[in-house]
């Protein structure tokens, strides 16, 4: 990866691709994880542990090849486990049901599972020697004869080991060949002598695929991508160019959602149903309840709360502030630190000056309030219900329920009660059309 961090620390969807293979076998049943560590131990053991509660962590301080790597958990395969996975934390597209379609071979009499899958140019795989419908051995490229070179199944790495025969198998594995190391390939071949049934299941390739480049990282990606949107679609969301939205792992859209094209999802983001987010919208750490818009060109930041029917316009940013029921934020505008009522109105160029220098304060909007364009909102400071602030004001003190509130220069006018005025002949005027 020509990184500093870990390759199994790199994000896919926003998550490590070590807590992909960790959910995934959480998934497929699995009762504990045991993790075999080497540089980096300490970060991947936090980013594993996050992911699955009964997780227990293991040192290889010498690499001695891939046996030896599951054998350094020799203590987790000594409880009795019926079965043990074995996964790679650079493979995070293995989906769970593969996984239950592996154990459930060891479950009808298989000592070892395998899995495969099949590609037109085998160059460089190993492969899965069969006779007979049975597995005998996994032949890597180099040791294949001419025609074994032909055989297009191919080894995925990925296996499953009857617990009960788990250490007895890897135990028998020796280290007689050019590198003197323990490959866990050799328990096929020391199963089939035994006369043990070894199984195949064959998986797309794309679940298999291992991460060793960020070129593979971002291939990875988009088939992550590809796959969630698609789950999402079928489950009753309307995207109207899929290839360009992005989601991060744990993104959660209700049914009747629409997202139109360039939106990009990070993580903590659970939207309602029937909710429009509008195009080149970026949302994350944010909540939104049914029926909202969003965007187009709105940053919802963590924080962020729309409550039903709320409206968060174009070039609008809202940063760990709510915004109420049917309240509208449209256009232009930075609301951060603060709460808006129900049935508010933000006018466009509107902000909410909430951070001095040192610290951050908040501001908080009543329910019905109008705030007329370019305007000033410097925290701390209150805007109560139903009030009225003038167009271009600066507004540093509170202004009581239904007042009028003018900034200009250094002056702040309050005139209480008329806002309430304005309203209703606001109101009267807008029936009689």
């Amino acid at each position: 990866m020509k990184s500093a961090l870990p390759k199994v620390l790199h994000p896919l969807a926003g998550l490590p691709l070590i807590a992909h293979v960790a959910n995934a076998t959480m998934a497929a049943g699995s009762d504990s994880i045991a993790v075999v560590t080497g540089k980096g131990a300490g970060a991947v053991e936090a980013a594993v542990a996050s992911a699955a509660a009964d997780t227990a962590f293991y040192l290889q301080d010498t690499r001695l090849g891939t046996a030896h790597a599951v054998l350094a958990a020799r203590a987790a395969i000594e409880r009795g486990h019926d079965d043990i996975l074995v996964l790679f934390g650079d493979t995070p597209l293995v989906r769970p049901q593969t996984l239950v379609t592996v154990r459930r071979h060891l479950a009808d009499g298989a000592a070892v599972a395998v899995l495969g899958f099949r590609t037109d140019d085998p160059t460089g795989y190993g492969r899965l020697i069969q006779e007979n419908g049975r597995i005998l051995a996994i032949r890597e490229d180099k040791d294949c004869t001419d025609a074994e070179r032909r055989i297009t199944f191919c080894n995925g790495g990925l296996m499953a080991i009857s617990g009960a025969l788990a250490l007895e198998l890897l135990d028998a594995v020796g280290n007689d060949n050019a590198k003197s190391e323990y490959y866990l390939t050799d328990i096929v071949g020391i199963a089939a002598q035994r006369g043990l049934n070894v199984a195949a299941v064959e998986a797309p390739f794309e679940e298999l695929l291992g991460i060793n480049n960020r070129a593979e990282l971002a291939a990875a990606e988009a088939i992550w991508q590809a796959r969630r949107r698609r789950e999402l679609m079928l489950g009753g969301v309307s995207m109207q160019a899929p290839e360009t939205v992005y989601f991060s792992h744990d993104t959660v859209l209700g049914p009747d959602c629409v997202i139109e094209p360039d939106v990009w999802f990070g993580p903590g983001v659970a939207v309602g149903a029937g909710v429009r987010i509008r195009a080149y919208s970026h949302i994350e750490g944010a909540t939104v309840a049914d029926g909202a818009e969003i965007g187009p060109f709105a940053r919802l930041r963590p924080g962020a709360e729309l409550a039903t029917r709320a409206k968060v316009g174009n070039f609008c940013e809202v940063k760990k502030a709510t915004i109420g029921e049917g309240a509208k934020v449209n256009h232009l505008t930075y609301v951060g630190d603060a709460s808006v009522g129900a049935g508010a109105n933000i006018g466009a160029g509107t902000i909410t000056c909430n951070y001095d220098g040192y610290n951050k304060y908040r501001t908080e909007i009543g329910a019905g309030a109008f705030i007329g364009s370019n305007s000033a909102l410097v925290a701390p400071v209150s805007i109560g219900d139903g009030a009225l602030v003038a167009a271009g004001s600066v507004i540093t003190r509170d202004v009581p329920a239904d007042a009028l509130a003018v900034g200009r220069g250094d002056e702040q006018i309050v005139r209480e009660g008329k806002a309430a005025e304005i309203n209703k002949r606001n109101a009267a005027r807008k029936a009689a059309k």
